[in-house]
């Protein structure tokens, strides 16, 4: 059996397997962490370089155990007839990746104040296929690499004006720098020398004079993390323009939604809105127009869900609604037009998606309000009685849009008294949690607030910030809006 120690040929072997293959699996596992920390989900190629570099290193441990290799005769150390006798008996996996670090290269900075030093380092390099460039301090070499490009920096520790240790901190403390791989190497082999490196930010250290194999092994495992890092970049720089694309066009998406809104009005009769989308794009649309010189439809939705499709929805819903082409439908009726929409709008040809909807239609001259309700929050009437103002819900139910084919809807009819006014609202006026968790009740705090406000001008927005002044988030959980209708006398 081979006696331990430094000059155990097989000790030795192990020792420069293991070496680039831990530094494999310690590397992808940090860019493991830095991707997940970016939110990147998908590490499965990450996933099978540490289940190969695993099962490389319990090979280097079974097949080059002393055991296995009692009784070989070993020529003296580090001869290369001991090495190939020992290397065949390895699998094809690990002289293949062994051989693929060995194939790696790039463009590298030797920095060493004694030329004779960098002379050696630069054509050994060379000879293995990198392009290189020399520095004879820290200073020369921080002025190179903000002036060039560089895929690993091996930086001496000792030298005149700007020693290793300040350029190596220069560069960690610089964007531009910090992310270039950094071997240290130096005559110097304290155990605090190599600690203070580690902890400044090299990747590696290596003592003077070097080992050749240590030195390919660990050039190859660092420029091959450099390498998954300008991969990384480049995805990123890709995630951040394509969300870059997507900002704007979201934008632009929300300004269309926006566009088809009415304007408000004060003839014949004030209408005031408040709208305030919890995401970039809202579920929630809503509308008003003369159906003919008698009759003014008032309609609001709340598509379930927000972003994009919630969006499409909606304004798909408002288009039907406002160019009136839903087939054999009487627009006066509000029964028959949720009954369309219900036709129309069913969820298995939407993406599963479904909406709420309040529709009214107030006829002028009699001054009557029909409306139905297809899973809305009913409107509200605020109705002047005996000089004092009653709060009024509309309470009328049915099945909310899209559910199921088939469906009826009932309508109810009110006149409305002069001077009345009506709220029409989704459901995020007032399903609103307290920052302890409960929410705000509908008929103790929502409807008190409409009948201490409800005559306000600027109600809608009243009714806005009094529930921003409850959530304590950001931004709302559900989009908000809200309509107010003043009758005329």
């Amino acid at each position: 059996m081979p006696e331990p120690g430094k000059d155990n040929p097989l000790a030795k072997l192990r020792h420069d397997l293991r070496t680039p293959i831990n530094h494999i699996l310690g590397f992808s596992e940090l860019l493991g962490e830095d991707l997940a920390d970016r939110g990147v989900r998908d590490l499965d190629d990450l996933d099978k370089v540490q289940t190969a570099a695993r099962q490389l290193l319990k090979l280097i441990d079974t097949r080059l155990s002393d055991e296995n290799f009692s009784g070989f005769v070993f020529q003296e150390a580090g001869t290369a007839s001991d090495y190939q006798k020992i290397t065949t008996s390895l699998d094809s996996s690990a002289a293949e990746y062994t051989e693929h670090l060995s194939k790696l290269t790039g463009r590298i900075l030797v920095v060493d104040d004694h030329p004779e030093n960098r002379e050696v380092l630069v054509k050994r390099l060379e000879r293995q296929g990198h392009q290189t460039a020399e520095a004879e301090n820290g200073r020369h070499a921080l002025e190179m690499m903000a002036a060039g490009t560089y895929d690993l920096v091996l930086l001496d520790v000792m030298m005149p004006e700007v020693d290793g240790y300040t350029a190596l901190g220069r560069m960690k403390a610089d964007p531009a720098l910090r992310h270039i791989p950094v071997i240290m190497i130096s005559a110097l082999d304290e155990i605090a020398s190599v600690v203070r490196c580690i902890e400044t930010g090299a990747e590696d250290f290596l003592p003077k004079p070097f080992n050749p194999t240590l030195l390919r092994a660990r050039i190859g495992a660092s420029l091959e993390k450099k390498a998954f890092r300008d991969q990384e970049q480049a995805y990123l720089r890709q995630i951040e323009e394509t969300q870059r694309r997507l900002e704007e066009e979201l934008q632009e998406a929300a300004k269309y939604v926006i566009s088809i809104l009415p304007a408000p009005m004060e003839k014949p009769f004030p209408i005031s809105w408040a709208y305030d989308p919890s995401t970039e794009l809202g579920g929630d649309s809503f509308g008003y127009h003369w159906i003919d010189e008698s009759h003014f439809a008032i309609y609001l939705l709340d598509v379930c869900g927000h972003g994009v499709g919630a969006a499409l929805l909606s304004v798909a819903a408002i288009n039907v609604l406002r160019s009136g082409s839903l087939k054999e439908v009487d627009f006066l009726d509000p029964a028959q037009v949720l009954a369309g929409l219900n036709e129309t709008f069913q969820m298995e040809r939407h993406n599963n998606m479904y909406f709420t909807i309040w529709y009214g239609v107030y006829h002028a001259p009699s001054r009557k309000l029909q409306s139905a309700s297809g899973g809305h929050p009913p409107a509200i009437l605020l109705n002047p009685e005996s000089g004092a103002d009653v709060v009024q819900p509309l309470e009328v139910t049915g099945m909310l849009i899209g559910a199921m084919p088939g469906m009826t809807y009932d309508s109810q009819t009110i006149t409305v008294p002069e001077n009345a006014r009506l709220f029409v609202y989704c459901d995020g006026a007032y399903e609103i949690k307290r920052p302890d968790g409960t929410m705000i009740s509908y008929e103790h705090d929502f409807l008190p607030f409409l009948s201490r406000h409800g005559r306000s001008k600027t109600l809608p927005d009243d009714v806005l910030k009094w529930i921003r002044g409850i959530h304590t988030g950001k931004d709302l959980d559900d989009d908000y809006s809200f309509l107010t209708v003043d009758f005329p006398a």
